[in-house]
Parts: C-alpha cells; sequence; structure tokens
C-alpha cells in the first residue's frame, strides 16, 4: 500500500482556520507529511503560539470572510511555495443558540459569511492555478447537522448545508480540469470547541451540561465523539492520489449521526 506522506511530500496547502482546535492538527498532519502548509486564522494568541511551536508553517492572522485579505493570503503563499495544490475550507463558527425569532440579522450575516462566503472565497482564489496545472484538490468541512437538522442552530445548519450545495456543484465544475471537491462531515469533535457547544445548548435547553451530552451521544451509533486526528486523516487521504479518483462526495466522520436535538 502506498503511503498518503510520500505522496503529499512538496504539495502546497492551504488550510481556514488553523492555528487551534481540529485545524491545528488537520495542519501538523500535512506539515509532518512533507507538505508546504499555510495557515490562515482571526486568533492572534492561538496563531503566536503556532508560529513558535511549528516555524515551518506559515501562519497568517486574518479574516477569511474579507475578499482583500484571502487574495492577500493567497498571493503570499504562491511568492514563499509556489502554485496551492490544496485548499481545506476548515474554518467555521458554532453562531447563536437560540430560536430563530430571536437571531439577529447580524448573527445569520456573520454565520454565513465565516462559514459559508469564506469557502467560497478561498475556492475561488485557488482555482485559477489549479487549472493551470491540471489538478488539484479542495476539501471542505462541513458537519454532520447539515443532514440531521439541528433545532435551535438556524444559521450554523444552513451554512454548513450550503457547504454541501458548493462541494457538489464545484466537483461538476471542476472535474473536467483534473480538479477534486469533496466535504468531510465531522460528528461532535472533541474539545474546547464542542464543550462550548455544549454548554450553551444546555442553558438553552434548561438542561445541565453532563445530561446533554448524554442525549448527544445517545443518537450516535457508536456512542463517541470524533478526535481531531480522526479528521485529520481523512483529509490526508482525500488530498492524496490514494483518494484520486474521489470527487463530489460528502463523507461522514461522524461515528453515524443518526439524529440531533
Amino acid at each position: 500500500m502506498v503511503d498518503s506522506a510520500a505522496i503529499v511530500t512538496g504539495r502546497v496547502v492551504v488550510i481556514s482556520g488553523a492555528a487551534g482546535g481540529a485545524g491545528r492538527v488537520i495542519a501538523e498532519k500535512f506539515a509532518n507529511a512533507g507538505a508546504r502548509v499555510a495557515v490562515a486564522d482571526v486568533d492572534e494568541a492561538s496563531a503566536s503560539t503556532m508560529k513558535a511551536d511549528r516555524p515551518d508553517i506559515l501562519v497568517r492572522v486574518m479574516d477569511v470572510g474579507v475578499e482583500k485579505e484571502v487574495d492577500a493570503l493567497f498571493s503570499s503563499v504562491e511568492d514563499e511555495f509556489g502554485p496551492v495544490d490544496v485548499v481545506i475550507n476548515n474554518v467555521g463558527i458554532a453562531g447563536p443558540t437560540a430560536p430563530v425569532e430571536d437571531v439577529s440579522l447580524a448573527e445569520w450575516d456573520r454565520s454565513l459569511r465565516i462559514n459559508l462566503t469564506s469557502q467560497f472565497l478561498f475556492a475561488r482564489r485557488a482555482v485559477p492555478g489549479m487549472k493551470a496545472m491540471g489538478r488539484g484538490a479542495i476539501i471542505n468541512i462541513s458537519s454532520g447537522s447539515a443532514k440531521t437538522g439541528l433545532p435551535l442552530r438556524l444559521p450554523y445548519v444552513v451554512s454548513k448545508g450550503g457547504v454541501l450545495s458548493m462541494t457538489m456543484n464545484l466537483a461538476r465544475e471542476l472535474g473536467p480540469f483534473g480538479i477534486r471537491v469533496n466535504c468531510i462531515l465531522p460528528g461532535a469533535i472533541r474539545g474546547d470547541r464542542i464543550n462550548r457547544v455544549i454548554a450553551a445548548k444546555a442553558e438553552a435547553l434548561g438542561v445541565s451540561h453532563a445530561d446533554y451530552e448524554k442525549t448527544l451521544l445517545r443518537y450516535v451509533s457508536m456512542r463517541t465523539m470524533v478526535e481531531p486526528d480522526d479528521i485529520a486523516e481523512m483529509a490526508l487521504f482525500l488530498a492524496s492520489d490514494r483518494g484520486a479518483r474521489i470527487s463530489g462526495q460528502m463523507i461522514g466522520v461522524d461515528g453515524n449521526i443518526e439524529y440531533e436535538e
């Protein structure tokens, strides 16, 4: 069997929202496999820590939902490393936890701008270079909630549902140019972020943190959260030549989410 690491060596990879959490695990997985990695994140503290820990990874503090900042990022990566081979649209925010009538337009707009528009901006900027090379891989991170629905989380679910549609459409549009587009749908990824989400949902429902966490896992066939490394391994596979004929797929890495409430 061919090792994925041997296949991504030297490839240029750009990852959004990757200075902490699962994004950082993905970035380090690719860098350890020999890829030349650039990450973008709005969190200055996490970015500073990553710069110190991993000087081999190019780290940029930026808002991934702002067009001119995305253009500047790709220009700097191309100047530093060369054409971009792989884009991983990892960035995502939880958005508000509230009934639809209590969701403000600002909250709605921010959720869509960061979770969906950023993915459009990254893909749009990367595609010309990928077309010129006749190859490329775009990996979008959505959520299992995009399929199950999740009450009190409308902006999040809608934005992540849009990622599914964008993946399908881009796979059709870009396939003739040798560019593959796939989507990973994670379950609850173990870490600080899911702990904050659980706390907000528990408060909105008037139940304890522990009780809501039990409810969350009750509807997962494997009764487990997902580890960040699970997502990183799938991304590495899809970016490598081992996934050379995989495109337009929505791949759940979630222990089989049956339902959410």
